[in-house]
């Protein structure tokens, strides 16, 4: 019989450790299984002997094997922290490319007085790789000084390395931020096991919470067997999916709650914010929040309500909003249009453009500023706008 001593279980340290022929295995009380180590203790037939010194019998606190939580999603006050419409908001920089703070003081006042239910700097609408360092923890700073507590703050911690990863996890805990968000280690792609114990790691020594954030477009996908792995953790709370991808936001709740009911899935694409909610996300970090914040707010607040028509009119007209700042030169400068079209000076570009793009902008601006009037907001400029006979869907001069 082989015992098992270490902290986190998983299928890959049983398959090391029992090989092809042993069938009997002892677990600490104090180890946490993965759900991938209980299927693969079901599948191989092995016997899990219990421990005499546990008082309880059961290896890591997680109930018999092969017994999962019920599917049925539940809240806690984490979960309920992190539910809503968070806000992945842009950094403002003065004619001199450093940060605005005054006009991002405005900004984020701004954004909470219009009800958003939460804050998340160093997103990538936040432009975080284009910023230093100490810019990132500055930004943060701001957030914090500024919020006084009113939303939680989840702060992006996604470093090069994980020592800088957990540096910036203490400063923002000092700070007074509720989580952090990290994305898989971009660049380089590793493979899946380093996936797990780059995460792991974290996770062992970060003094706030995670929200993992997958978002293939720029980094590798993070598999749902490596997520469903970092379970055992609890200071891995959930996830943001920025994937587009309906399916496998579904497919996300459907494979980890049944382990963990309070698992926290956030949507991060505003084009799919209705049908996510009713299949049972807790909400989105929604670009668009961050220029039309009263409508996605309404839009996850009628979905939770059960008001589906109510919501699903709206899902409807914030898609050309949204097709329309995605076409933006270098992402995210349709959105900081739309910012500066709500009435915010957002200072120019970190990234250089040529003539040509910047005159796309300039048409592009026209474009957006149509579809926010026809919305019934009052912005500067709109032009030459088509005729759409569609009624405000905000009060008028908002």
């Amino acid at each position: 019989m082989v015992r098992i001593d270490e902290a986190v279980v998983t299928a890959r340290v049983l398959e090391e450790r029992l090989g092809d022929r042993e069938r009997q295995v002892q677990i600490s009380p104090r180890s946490k299984i993965t759900p991938s180590a209980r299927d693969y203790l079901r599948e191989h037939d092995v016997e899990v002997v219990p421990d005499s010194s546990s008082a309880t019998g059961t290896a890591g606190g997680g109930g018999a094997v092969g017994s999962p939580s019920p599917v049925a999603g539940s809240q806690t006050e984490r979960s309920r922290k992190f539910s809503g419409i968070l806000c992945p908001n842009i950094v403002i920089f003065d004619q001199a490319g450093k940060i605005n703070y005054k006009e991002m003081e405005r900004y984020i006042s701004w954004l909470i007085e219009a009800g958003i239910h939460g804050l998340y700097p160093n997103g990538s609408t936040g432009e975080f790789v284009r910023l230093s360092s100490e810019e990132r923890r500055e930004v943060v700073r701001l957030i914090a000084e500024v919020n006084q507590g009113r939303v939680p703050i989840l702060a992006g911690a996604s470093e090069a390395n994980i020592r800088d990863v957990l540096r910036m996890a203490e400063f923002y805990a000092d700070l007074g931020a509720d989580a952090i968000s990290l994305v898989p280690p971009y660049y380089y792609k590793i493979s899946d096991v380093s996936l797990y114990e780059y995460f792991a790691e974290i996770a062992q020594n970060s003094p706030l919470d995670i929200l993992l954030y997958n978002i293939p477009q720029f980094t590798q996908e993070l598999p749902l067997d490596v997520m469903e792995d970092l379970l055992a953790f609890d200071r891995i709370f959930g996830t943001k999916d920025s994937s587009r991808d309906l399916a496998r936001i579904i497919n996300t709740m459907h494979r980890l709650r049944p382990h963990r009911p309070d698992y926290v899935v956030l949507n991060g694409c505003e084009e799919i914010l209705l049908p996510s909610v009713i299949m049972g996300a807790n909400g989105g970090t929604i670009a668009t929040s961050g220029i039309i914040p009263e409508i996605i707010v309404e839009l996850y607040e009628k979905a939770r309500a059960g008001d589906i028509e109510g919501a699903r009119v709206l899902q409807y007209r914030i898609l050309p909003l949204i097709n329309h700042m995605l076409l933006g030169v270098n992402f995210p400068e349709g959105f900081k249009t739309g910012v500066a079209l709500r009435g915010f000076d957002v200072g120019p570009s970190r990234q250089v453009m040529s003539n040509d793009e910047r005159d796309f902008l300039l048409k592009l601006e026209a474009e957006i500023a149509c579809i926010l009037n026809d919305m019934g907001y009052s912005v500067r400029g709109p032009r030459s706008c088509p005729v759409t006979n569609l009624s405000p869907i905000v009060t008028a001069g908002a």
